[in-house]
């Protein structure tokens, strides 16, 4: 409960601060692994947001980590606000570069998807909405994070390249499934079980993707029926 105020604190006046955007559904998302972060940092590296460490939590600590949260998802939207705008058009952006993307990299999976009857708005942009966060276990999304802080535009351009490893990395199961199965599929990523091995695995298919296409927008054009 306490969390959950913290959290609805921070984000009313981040909205309030914020009127051209205000609040949208996904931005409490974003605030998670920050929070979880900032308390961390009082035990040690521990998990507090599961378990019995909460109660070890002081009002005093909670304060601090509601500020630094504030203040570092200030700073992340930052770079992303057009997200939460209006008709959203950095999210629609988003998604159209990934479906381009896919299309260059992986051409039966993209012509199976259409032909299937799948359009990529319809599970992608939960991925940029959310940014993998309900894709993924807490610990693989600070993973992922860490190293979209480590790039340039990590959170708009190289989750792109993520979310395209992401997709390819089923390309095999997909290409057999019809419309509900694989409607199925995509809102239900099987990463249950995923860990800092797969996650490396992703982020170093990413990169080469980055360094391939980063840059150079030819190879991101498609002709379109």
């Amino acid at each position: 409960d306490r969390v959950r105020r913290c959290l609805s604190r921070l984000l009313y006046i981040w909205a309030m601060r914020h009127p051209a955007s205000s609040y949208v559904q996904g931005i409490n998302d974003l605030a998670t692994p920050l929070i979880s972060v900032f308390l961390s940092g009082y035990f040690e590296g521990e998990d507090c947001l599961d378990g019995e460490r909460m109660q070890d939590v002081t009002d005093s600590i909670l304060e601090e980590v509601e500020a630094d949260t504030y203040w570092c998802l200030t700073n992340l939207l930052a770079g992303i606000q057009d997200h939460y705008t209006s008709d959203q058009p950095g999210m629609q952006r988003m998604v159209m570069h990934l479906e381009e993307l896919v299309s260059r990299i992986d051409a039966d999976l993209a012509s199976h998807l259409k032909n299937t009857g799948i359009e990529f708005i319809q599970f992608a942009f939960k991925w940029m909405n959310c940014l993998l966060l309900r894709e993924f276990k807490l610990s693989c999304v600070m993973r992922l994070w860490d190293t979209y802080l480590s790039e340039e535009r990590g959170f708009e351009e190289f989750h792109v390249y993520v979310c395209a490893s992401f997709l390819v990395h089923f390309s095999a199961e997909l290409q057999q499934m019809g419309f509900d199965e694989l409607f199925q599929f995509m809102q239900n990523m099987p990463t249950h079980d995923w860990g800092d091995r797969e996650c490396e695995i992703l982020l170093s298919s990413a990169f080469v993707l980055s360094t391939l296409f980063k840059g150079s927008e030819a190879h991101l054009n498609v002709v379109r029926d």
